[in-house]
C-alpha cells in the first residue's frame, strides 16, 4: 500500500486504524494534495509523521527539466521510486497551462512514429504516481498572481496507452477531478488512445466528461497498418463506430489526431478520403507536423503543408487545425528525453 495511492476514504480508514482523531485525515489529505512528503507535514504530531514516513510513499521526483527558449515549454523527466524514468510536459497557453503526462513506463503499442515504444512497456503507472506528476509541476512552477493553480488542463498523451492501464487511469481521473483533491474539471482533461475499441465503450460509461482523442493517422486500414500495429486488431470502421457512439452518448466531440507523414497520408486525395470517413460525426481533426525521431524513418510534413491540408478538410466542412509545435527543441516528442537519458546512463 502506497501513501499516494490512498484517497480521502483510504486516509480516513488509515487514521481510524491508528486511533487518530478524524480531522487528521483532512490535514494529511491537504498536504498530499500539495505533493508534500510526511516530513513536511508540519501541523501533524511527530509520531504520526514518523508512521506515515514508514509507509511506501509511491510518488516521484524531478530528475531533469529542460525549458524551451522558444516558447517556455518545460519538459520534465520524473524519477520513480523503483528507478524507472517517465516524462511529462508543461505547455503554456493564453487560457492556462496544460500538463501532458504519461500513463505507462514505455509503451507496447509499437506505433512507427513514436519513440516511447522503442523499448516496450516496462509497467503501468499507479494513480498516485500520475497525480505526483501534476503536483510536482505545480510546485515547480507556482501559479501566477490571481490564479488558484498553475495546471489548468491535463492531457494523457505522454508515454503509454492510457486504455491499456485502464483501472489505474480511471482511478486517477476520479481523483484528479475530485473536489477533495485537485478539483480539475473533467472538461479540461483529454485522453488519447491509439484505438482499443472495447475500452472506448467502457470509458464512455466511466468518464463521460473527459474529451476522447483518437490517434487515427490514416483513412484506410491498409495505410494505418503500416504505422500502427493496433490496426491489425481493430479496423477503422469499428474505431469510427465507437467514436460515433461516444459523441452521441456524451454530447462531446471526438478529437482525431492525424500525424502528417510525407508521402504516406498527406495528399489532397488523402484529405478527401479522410473527410468522407468522418462526415456526419461530431469531431475535430488535430493535424500534427510530426516531430522527427532519429530511430524512425518517417518524415513529417512541413507546417506549411499541414496548414494546406487543414484547408482541404475545412473546405469539406470538417473542423481541423494544426497543432502548435511546442518543445521540439528540447526532445519534446514522447519518449525522446527518457530514451536519451537511459542511453547516457548505460
Amino acid at each position: 500500500m502506497f501513501l499516494t495511492d490512498l484517497d480521502k476514504t483510504g486516509i480516513s480508514a488509515l487514521m481510524q486504524a491508528w486511533n487518530e482523531p478524524r480531522f487528521r485525515a483532512g490535514q494529511v489529505m491537504a498536504w498530499l494534495n500539495k505533493g508534500a512528503r510526511p516530513e513536511e507535514m508540519s501541523n501533524l504530531p511527530q509520531a504520526l509523521r514518523e508512521k506515515l514516513a514508514a509507509m511506501p510513499y509511491g510518488g516521484s521526483v524531478i530528475e531533469r527539466k529542460l525549458v524551451s527558449p522558444r516558447d517556455g515549454t518545460a519538459k520534465y523527466l520524473f524519477l520513480l521510486e523503483d528507478g524507472n524514468l517517465v516524462e511529462g510536459v508543461l505547455m503554456h497557453y493564453s487560457y492556462g497551462n496544460t500538463a501532458c503526462i504519461s500513463t505507462q513506463v514505455g509503451c507496447k503499442m509499437g506505433c512507427k512514429f513514436c519513440a516511447s515504444t522503442l523499448e516496450g512497456c516496462v509497467r503501468n503507472l499507479r494513480p498516485g504516481e500520475m497525480l505526483s506528476f501534476i503536483k510536482l509541476m505545480e510546485k515547480d512552477e507556482p501559479p501566477k498572481a490571481g490564479c488558484s493553480r498553475s495546471v489548468t488542463n491535463i492531457v494523457l498523451m505522454g508515454s503509454g496507452e492510457p486504455l491499456d492501464n485502464y483501472d489505474n487511469v480511471v482511478t486517477f481521473l476520479k481523483r484528479v477531478t475530485s473536489p477533495e483533491e485537485l478539483n480539475i474539471s473533467p472538461r479540461n482533461i483529454s485522453l488519447s488512445t491509439c484505438g482499443l475499441v472495447p475500452k472506448i465503450y467502457t470509458f464512455m460509461e466511466d468518464a463521460p466528461h473527459v474529451t476522447l482523442s483518437i490517434s487515427l493517422h490514416a483513412h484506410s486500414d491498409q495505410v494505418r497498418r503500416t504505422m500502427m500495429p493496433i490496426a491489425n486488431v481493430y479496423p477503422i470502421s469499428d474505431l469510427v463506430a465507437a467514436a460515433k457512439t461516444y459523441a452521441e452518448k456524451t454530447g462531446r466531440r471526438v478529437v482525431f489526431e492525424y500525424a502528417l507523414v510525407e508521402g504516406v497520408n498527406d495528399s489532397r486525395q488523402d484529405a478527401a478520403a479522410l473527410a468522407k470517413l468522418l462526415r456526419g460525426l461530431i469531431c475535430h481533426v488535430n493535424l500534427i507536423p510530426l516531430n522527427s525521431v532519429k530511430e524512425r524513418s518517417l518524415i513529417g510534413a512541413t507546417r506549411a503543408h499541414a496548414e494546406e491540408f487543414a484547408g482541404w478538410l475545412q473546405r469539406e466542412h470538417i473542423s481541423a487545425t494544426v497543432r502548435r509545435e511546442m518543445g521540439a527543441d528540447i526532445d519534446g516528442a514522447c519518449g525522446q528525453l527518457r530514451r536519451r537519458v537511459i542511453h547516457e546512463i548505460q
